[in-house]
């Protein structure tokens, strides 16, 4: 006895299965495709990493030298991004001791490049250069924010601005006689604040 022939298809029954598998097959090419731009646009975050573990890395335009004391978990020099601020430069480190004083820091502010950061302990300096011991009352040019500024003779908050601006242009303060660059500030100003402050 002759088998019965296979019943055929329908047009449109396959043709409807070929679109289905068409848009399944668009969806998991689109799906990579997107999977692979976000994969590219994303990118590594930037590593901060102590210099001399990498001592061939040649630092870029974006990135900045950091010299990291004090009540830190692993003080030395570190690379941070060109935008980095202070908690970056501390988190590079290992974060800080149980015993540090962070009353005593802006972890908000920008780093600048070469900058050496004293986290001092609780009720101490901590380590680093005398010249950052808590007995030396001087302002600090290159690490006052504006509430600090303002705390010197004859500095108002638009003063205290412009001595922001102008470290974050030209970078650190050299010299306490660098404030001559500072729009509004003179011979006879710069006079009155020059005990006041230091870099």
């Amino acid at each position: 006895m002759t088998p019965p022939a296979p019943t055929p298809v329908p047009r449109q029954r396959r043709l409807r299965l070929g679109v289905g598998a068409a848009v399944a097959l668009a969806l998991v090419v689109l799906s990579a495709a997107v999977g692979l731009g976000i994969l590219r646009g994303q990118g590594a975050p930037a590593e901060s990493f102590p210099v001399g573990d990498r001592a061939t890395a040649a630092p870029s335009s974006d990135v900045l030298y950091v010299h990291v004391l004090g009540a830190v978990e692993r003080p030395g020099l570190y690379l941070v991004g060109g935008d980095a601020r202070l908690v970056d430069a501390v988190a590079a480190a290992g974060g800080t001791t149980v015993d540090a004083d962070l009353a005593a820091i802006n972890l908000a502010r920008r780093v600048e490049d070469g900058e050496q950061i004293l986290v001092p302990v609780v009720g101490g300096s901590g380590t680093g250069s005398p010249a950052a011991a808590p007995t030396d009352a001087r302002i600090d040019l290159n690490a006052a924010d504006q509430a600090a500024l303002e705390t010197l003779p004859r500095i108002g908050p638009a003063l205290a601005a412009r001595i922001i601006a102008w470290r974050e242009e030209n970078g650190r303060f050299q010299s306490v006689d660098d404030l001559l660059g500072v729009p509004g500030i003179g011979e006879k100003l710069l006079a009155g604040l020059r005990d006041g402050v230091r870099v």
